[in-house]
Formats: structure tokens, C-alpha cells, sequence
């Protein structure tokens, strides 16, 4: 008996010395990749039944309320040009034109308390004056920080401060069934929330357009839900039961204009990558594996010995890539990046797409049936690993347009030794002028131009007729008469 006693005793003191030592360990450890406060649980109401019981149904309203007050209203106005008939009849194409104040209008989703930001660039593009209404009846003049078509994303800026935000969640986390809600300004009917699930993930729904001038290179993986979403919801908030941003909801699916159950959310890791980009660079800073892709079928799956259809199938490898120098060959399927699983073009674009060049991310990839780990160095378009740090745009209020510097690569391509590029439009001298987004000016009044801020100087302190020389990217040369 008192052996059996002395062994129960010697256990529970190595219990409690485990104890000690595990809380020792642990005690200061930091979890990674977390910005964010820990959310409160997902909350449950009790209703009565019927039969006089009660059943637990999802609560929305803690995520309802503490995001419709960060969700803001936009308002656009652009003027456009218009030809008059009557005018037309008698003077011909050459009839003066007459400009006509076009409205718009949006939503948008504050990310930090000090006034930034993001909406849609679909809603803003063009816009010649931009007002954020906040859900205190607040009026605030937004300004455009940066804008990148090929996420339909952009970040503007209001004078403000204390503002109340939505917290990030994370994307990846979001399952398909999981409740959300879709926060906006549906039809002017400001602060409006609707309910949904998600239906899908990694949606590629081919409403962004590739343009090479204007570089434009579309990133498309949306989170499709059938919470209800009709035009004014654009740039609005998708949350989780939580209240954490998960989505800037951005398109539906409808053969009306209004919603028909499908609606359309960039997910949170792109729209937070993004707007940070925007904020630090002033443009998007793009990373590439180099390689062309597929979506693998049933063909490929028994070339290369797969027993089921997964991952994303490697056609072929860019020269000087980043998959190239870290080994990865044609026939190659990538299946993840980083600890995410990628079974689509839309998934691997969306994982790459959080990345920016000159990061090292793992790519794990099947070769004949046998799983290898590639660590690789991300790069941009132009082959480097370090972020374009020049590309931040100079604006002007007055000439209605955005100038960027152009890279080294471009101008060797052209031939050309100096220019600046029209990074966008947003009316103003710059759109009745007819010159285009992607356009690179060379020369102003046969002055050499290089870089965006003397471009801005000379064009803003001339009067009168001006003479604008330049190359478009596909190697066309115009010339503009710009009326100052």
C-alpha cells in the first residue's frame, strides 16, 4: 500500500512539474501574422419555437453595427464631353463639343482611423470630384491616392480623424457556407445590410480586361456570395459574424442590372496588399513565379501519373524567372504556395498576388508523382527582386491626369532616352485633348521631359498652345495640342 502511495505521489509531482514548464515555454510566445485583436466569438440568439421551446440562431448585429459606421457613401461627378445634334447638322464633326456633368455613386470601407480609404476603381475612374458621405452625415472631399485596375481596387484619402474602421480578417480562412454580410449603399439607400453565405471561392469571372499599354494585368479570384448586392454596393464591405473585412464586394452576375443571387467580393489579403502598395509606392508592386499556367483536367492528370485532378499544371518556364533559378520545370503541377492549397489558376494568382517581389516563398510542386519543395525568390515584371520604388504618381488637379516614371526596360524597348508616362485620365485639359492612358510624353514644346514632377512644373506654368510629343507603348508616335 505505501509503495502504491508513493507512486501516486511521484506522479503527480511530474505532473505538476510538466505543468510548470509548460507554462514556463509558452508563457511569452508571440503568434505571428496577426494584426488584429482577437475577435469576439461568433454569437447565437435563442427564438421560441412553436411548440413553446427555443432554438440558437447566428446573431449579426455586433458585426452589423460596428461596421456600418465605417462604411461611407461615394459620390462622384465627372464632366464629359457631348455633341449636340442640331449643331452637327450644320457645322459637321467640327462642331464644338459641349461638356455635361456625369454622377456617380459607391461605397467605400475605412481601413485606418485617420481617413484612408478603399473602394472600388470602378467607381472612382474618371471622376473629376470625389465626396465621401460618412454615416454621421459627415461631408468629406476624397482624394485619390492610387488606384490599380487590375484589382479593380483604389485607396482614397479624406481629411479626418477617429474614424471608425473595419478590422482585417483573413481570406484564406473563409469556407465556403460560412454567414457573411455585405455592407454598402445599394440604390442611394445608405447604410444597408444583407445576409448571405459564401457560395464559392477563386471565382474568374473575366471582368477585368488585359491591357498591355495601359499595363493592365488582371487578377481575378473572387469570393461569390448570394448576400444581395445591387448597383451602389461597389467598394462596400463583406464581413464575417465577426465584423472582420473579408471582401470589397465588386460585381454580380445578372441578365437585369439588378442582383440575382450572385454577387462578387475581392478577398481581404489582396484588397490589404494592395492598399498597402498604394500607400508606400503608389502603384501595385506585382510578383511573378515565371511561368505559364493551366488549369489541370483529366488528359493532364494521367500524363503526369496524378490519381485525382488537382493543383495547377506548369506549361512553361520564363528565362530568368523565379521559377527557372529555383528549379521548377515544364510539367511541373503546382499545388501550393506557401501552406495553402492551390487547385486553380484563380487560387495560385491570388496566393501569388499577396507577395511582392524580392519575397521568398515556398512552392510545393508534383514531379512525376514524387512531392518537391522549391524556396523561391518572387520577381517583378521587369525581372528585379527589389519593389519599384519610382513608380509613385505625380497628380494634377488642373490638367485632369496622373504621370508615373517609366522603367529602364520600357525605354530601351522604345528606343527612347527619357519620357513620362500618363499613368491615368481623370478628366480635365489631359481627356478633351484625346491623348490616352499609357501614353509617354518625350517632349513638351520640344523641351526633353524626364521625370513626373518637371513634367508637372513646365505644363502647369505655360500659357496658351502646347505641343505635346510622345510614343504610345505598342511604338506609335502622336503629337497633342494641349490649350492651357
Amino acid at each position: 500500500m505505501k509503495r502504491a502511495i508513493g507512486y501516486f505521489a511521484m506522479g503527480l509531482a511530474g505532473a505538476l512539474l510538466a505543468l510548470a514548464g509548460h507554462q514556463a515555454l509558452t508563457k511569452d510566445k508571440v503568434e505571428l501574422g496577426r494584426t488584429d485583436s482577437a475577435p469576439p466569438p461568433v454569437r447565437f440568439v435563442n427564438l421560441p419555437t412553436p411548440n413553446g421551446g427555443s432554438t440558437s440562431a447566428l446573431d449579426f448585429t455586433y458585426a452589423a453595427e460596428n461596421t456600418v459606421n465605417a462604411v461611407v457613401h461615394v459620390t462622384t461627378e465627372t464632366a464629359v464631353n457631348v455633341r449636340d445634334p442640331f449643331a452637327d447638322f450644320f457645322w459637321g464633326y467640327r462642331a464644338p463639343q459641349q461638356q455635361q456633368l456625369r454622377q456617380g455613386a459607391g461605397s467605400g470601407v475605412i481601413i485606418s482611423s485617420d481617413g484612408y480609404i478603399v473602394t472600388n476603381n470602378h467607381v472612382i475612374d474618371g471622376a473629376d470630384k470625389i465626396q465621401v458621405h460618412l454615416n454621421d452625415r459627415r461631408m468629406l472631399e476624397g482624394k485619390v491616392v492610387g488606384r490599380d485596375p487590375g484589382t479593380d481596387l483604389a485607396l482614397l484619402k479624406v481629411d479626418a480623424k477617429d474614424l471608425a474602421t473595419v478590422p482585417y480578417g483573413n481570406s484564406d480562412e473563409v469556407r465556403v457556407g460560412e454567414w457573411v454580410l455585405a455592407v454598402g449603399n445599394p440604390m442611394n439607400l445608405t447604410s444597408t445590410v444583407t445576409a448571405g453565405i459564401v457560395s464559392a471561392k477563386a471565382r474568374n469571372i473575366n471582368l477585368l480586361q488585359y491591357d498591355a499599354a495601359r499595363d493592365i494585368i488582371p487578377l481575378e479570384s473572387f469570393i461569390q456570395t448570394d448576400a444581395a448586392v445591387n448597383p451602389g454596393n461597389s467598394g462596400g464591405a463583406l464581413v464575417d459574424a465577426n465584423g472582420q473585412l473579408v471582401g470589397i464586394n465588386s460585381a454580380i452576375a445578372s441578365t437585369t442590372g439588378a442582383y440575382s443571387g450572385y454577387s462578387f467580393a475581392i478577398p481581404s489579403n489582396i484588397v490589404r496588399k494592395v492598399a498597402n502598395d498604394l500607400l508606400e509606392f503608389g502603384s501595385v508592386q506585382r510578383a511573378y513565379i515565371g511561368v505559364s499556367i493551366r488549369d489541370m483536367d483529366q488528359k493532364l492528370a494521367d500524363e503526369v501519373g496524378l490519381d485525382r485532378i488537382k493543383g495547377v499544371y506548369v506549361n512553361g518556364i520564363t528565362d530568368g524567372g523565379a521559377a527557372q533559378k529555383a528549379g521548377m520545370q515544364a510539367g511541373d503541377v503546382i499545388v501550393k504556395v506557401g501552406s495553402i492549397e492551390v487547385n486553380n489558376v484563380p487560387q495560385l494568382q491570388e496566393q501569388v498576388g499577396k507577395f511582392r517581389p524580392g519575397n521568398n516563398v515556398p512552392v510545393t510542386v508534383l514531379r512525376k508523382g514524387q512531392e518537391q519543395v522549391f524556396d523561391m525568390t518572387l520577381r517583378g515584371k521587369e525581372g528585379t527582386t527589389v519593389a519599384s520604388v519610382n513608380t509613385r504618381s505625380v497628380g494634377s488637379t488642373t490638367l485632369g491626369a496622373e504621370f508615373s516614371s517609366v522603367s529602364a526596360a520600357e525605354l530601351k524597348s522604345l528606343g527612347l532616352g527619357n519620357g513620362v508616362k500618363v499613368k491615368a485620365i481623370n478628366g480635365g485639359k489631359f481627356r478633351s485633348s484625346g491623348i490616352k492612358e499609357g501614353f509617354i510624353i518625350t517632349r513638351i514644346d520640344q523641351q526633353d521631359v524626364k521625370d513626373p514632377s518637371q513634367l508637372t512644373d513646365l505644363l502647369e506654368n505655360k500659357r496658351g498652345g502646347v505641343l505635346v510629343e510622345g510614343v504610345y507603348p505598342n511604338g506609335t508616335r502622336a503629337y497633342y495640342g494641349l490649350g492651357l
